[in-house]
């Protein structure tokens, strides 16, 4: 392949993972905008009502969007490793596996969640006066549910091939088009929480259908390419051969489930403890709840870069491993480190200086006083800690990207264990306050373990 694709093995740490992590970063912000728009439009435009029921949702949905990402993450590991070490054969074989595996589980979760998600709903003790509208936006959001995780998938496999510009130019195009549809269904169709559903459901189908099309081209190209560059016979052996029509091979699955399966516990653990939260805020009323749903979604975003790093890092790790250059995999993630720590000055300076405003954009001017001091207080507590998760995931992308499991997957358990019991035992005495003070502590025990594992070396001896 050309220098153009290696150089996540070819330029300078710093650099490689700038190029690598700063389009997925705009995407991913691009994502949540138009998830931020979704709160934002019903709340301004339909009420605090419907600001908490999707809200209520969003935790939910928040853990289905992160076991497509979780999932794709890992088996771009796979992907990443065959690229780095130019076995092109067996990295198209994965590529296969991978999209009919995740099709087949979006579509049983999809089946599941339309027969649950009221039944789950009230388990997570949901007002009553947001109820039904919290259902019929999850109804319709478990439709697009093999959407999601085409899309995701996808992005995944152009991340593996270092391509992750085409992602971004996707969710561009996706998080707009969502956005008019939400002004168009809302504001003139009256439809509220429906509305904001429908729209998402629509612009995440088209964008995943239209990057499923693109990425089938750039396999195809990689076969092409190869006819004129004589040092890359292997990928033009590989691709000619008839063993290539080969779409599903369950040592690859089992491969990439033991990755996916903990790279999906990584991705899922903010959200997971978001919902088994979610019954102790629930707990103090729509208010609070409309008020914690507006400082989640920012919560959200403010992940985004350091999700973004800590990916970066995965795939730098996978691909220089699999190129057998280990020694650039720890000056990889001193880099990461640095990008973190300016990432999280900038994110603790903003919310300190913008958190009236920032929630003002949500609830609107009129927005009830428990909802407004509930956001104000979460966004200036949280806004200091950021580069804790931040380092938490830079490291955790390493052993990710080395396929060492073991401690990353307790690392995460510890950390979700800590939130959970921290907000459920001392939030009913203490008050709301207690369930993001959790957060922090849960961000810097996963840290801490994951941080010694890295520090004993084992990594570089797992294959």
């Amino acid at each position: 392949m050309t220098n153009g694709n290696d150089y996540l093995i070819q330029k300078m740490p710093l650099s490689a993972l700038l190029i690598f992590a700063l389009p997925m970063i705009i995407g991913n912000l691009f994502q949540q905008t138009y998830t931020m728009a979704d709160s934002a439009i019903v709340g301004r435009l339909v009420g605090e009502q419907a600001l908490a029921a999707v809200g209520a949702s969003y935790s939910l949905t928040n853990i289905f969007i992160c076991v497509a990402i979780g999932g794709g993450i890992g088996a771009s590991v796979i992907v990443s490793r065959y690229f780095g070490a130019k076995e092109y054969h067996k990295m198209k074989l994965a590529v296969y596996t991978a999209f009919l595996s995740f099709l087949a589980v979006s579509l049983l979760l999809a089946v599941l969640g339309l027969l649950l998600g009221r039944q789950i709903m009230i388990l997570l003790n949901t007002p009553g006066d947001v109820l039904d509208m919290a259902t019929e936006y999850l109804g319709i959001y478990f439709l697009g549910l093999p959407f999601l995780f085409m899309y995701n998938v996808v992005s995944s496999m152009f991340n593996a091939l270092g391509k992750s510009r085409i992602p971004l130019c996707f969710l561009i195009f996706s998080s707009l088009f969502n956005i008019l549809l939400d002004f168009c269904f809302v504001k003139y169709l009256n439809l509220g929480v429906a509305g904001v559903a429908w729209a998402t459901l629509i612009a995440q189908g088209i964008s995943a259908v239209l990057s499923f099309w693109v990425f089938l081209r750039v396999l195809w190209k990689l076969s092409e390419q190869s006819l004129n560059d004589i040092s890359d016979q292997a990928v033009l052996v590989a691709c000619s051969s008839p063993t290539t029509t080969q779409f599903f091979s369950r040592d690859e699955l089992l491969s990439m489930t033991r990755i996916a399966l903990p790279s999906i516990l990584q991705q899922s653990i903010v959200s997971i403890g978001l919902m088994l939260v979610q019954s102790v805020v629930n707990s103090f009323g729509s208010q609070a709840l409309a008020g914690f749903s507006a400082a989640s979604r920012v919560e959200s975003i403010c992940i985004v870069p350091m999700a973004a790093i800590g990916n970066a890092v995965s795939s730098f790790t996978a691909q220089n491993i699999g190129a057998r250059k280990k020694d650039r995999v720890t000056a990889g993630y001193h880099a990461a480190n640095k990008m973190v720590i300016s990432c999280a000055v900038s994110i603790c300076l903003i919310l300190e200086l913008f958190a009236r405003p920032i929630t003002l954009f949500f609830l609107g001017d009129d927005g009830t006083p428990t909802a407004i001091e509930t956001s104000l207080s979460y966004l200036t507590f949280i806004g200091w800690f950021f580069c804790l998760i931040g380092f938490k995931m830079a490291v955790d992308g390493l052993l990710r990207g080395a396929g060492d499991m073991k401690m990353f997957t307790i690392a995460n358990l510890v950390n979700l264990f800590i939130r959970v019991t921290v907000s459920m035992a001392m939030a009913p005495i203490f008050g709301i306050g207690m369930v993001w003070y959790a957060v922090p502590i849960g961000w810097f025990t996963n840290w801490a373990i994951s941080f010694s594992q890295y520090r004993t070396g084992k990594w570089q001896k797992v294959t």
